[in-house]
């Protein structure tokens, strides 16, 4: 495969989120492949090393500290990107959060709050940002980091799943209201991935030597729920953005990427913790 089809060059990207975690994998896989980065981020210290490591890949950096669930400071961030390098390419629709707490006992702030964050987040962006690519006329990428919970039950994250599953079908309806200008609109969904906020470092920089362990139990428990054995990496993130974005994927739209290891394809199957063979969790393996 020759190596332009993966290239981004002269391409700009947006990247909300991108201050850590998948975000910041995406960020640097698109610059790496040529691509100047928009980065909209809530933590400051978090634009500051992004910038540094975009720049040192030779390419540019525009890190606007942005509050995604504000649609003010969101359009404000589009506005700088298009007045900054007059274009935009491509759109990662990456930001987002999520607590655990059943829904009977989450207040309506906190709905909001999910909702917001989640799914308004996008709605704002993707709204400021396709002018420009259509302004542009040379098409485009939009990439939304949804989750295996947009797919699936996900008892302790009601409003967080919603939000996830709107978002894989906002993705699919947009394919087609978008397909007339050249613009694709994809989903990845990945489960659980190594990153800042699964270990812990949720503010400042992001410090690997600060992340919280993965224990045996933890470990042994992801090898047998998970088909691969193990946690994603965020940079396989990275590397399925990258498809998305570049001339790879040329011929698709609206689709939901897993991003899982497996875990969509198992829907429910684990490996038993004795026999290592696949069961069903619900099902006992021995007569009661």
């Amino acid at each position: 495969m020759a190596a332009s089809i993966t290239q981004l060059d002269g391409q700009v990207a947006i990247v909300t989120g991108g201050g850590g975690g998948i975000g910041r994998a995406i960020a640097l896989a698109l610059a790496q492949a040529g691509a100047d980065i928009v980065i909209a981020e809530i933590i400051p210290e978090r634009c500051a090393e992004v910038e540094a490591r975009v720049t040192e890949l030779g390419r540019q950096c525009l890190t606007v500290p942005t509050d995604m669930s504000k649609t003010d400071q969101v359009r404000a961030m589009v506005d700088a990107a298009k007045a900054r390098f007059g274009r935009i390419d491509i759109l990662v629709n990456n930001a987002g959060g999520v607590s655990r707490k059943n829904f009977l006992e989450q207040s309506e702030n906190s709905w909001r709050r999910h909702i917001d964050l989640n799914l308004v987040s996008m709605l704002a962006a993707t709204s400021a940002a396709v002018p420009v690519m259509i302004e542009g006329g040379r098409g485009g990428s939009i990439i939304n980091v949804s989750s295996i919970e947009g797919s699936r039950a996900a008892p302790g994250y009601a409003v967080y799943s919603a939000c996830k599953a709107g978002m894989n079908n906002y993705t699919r309806t947009m394919a087609l209201e978008l397909a007339e200008h050249g613009i694709r609109v994809n989903v990845i969904a990945p489960d659980w991935t190594m990153s800042p906020g699964t270990r812990g470092n949720v503010t400042g920089p992001v410090d690997e030597a600060k992340w919280l362990p993965i224990t045996p139990e933890m470990a042994d428990a992801t090898a047998r729920r998970i088909p691969l054995q193990r946690p994603g990496i965020d940079v396989e993130c990275g590397h399925a953005a990258l498809y998305l974005a570049s001339a790879m994927s040329s011929y698709v739209t609206g689709i939901v990427l897993p991003v899982d290891g497996g875990s969509w394809a198992s829907s429910g199957w684990v490996r038993d913790k004795n026999s290592g063979k696949w069961v069903l969790v619900e099902v006992p393996t021995t007569p009661a």
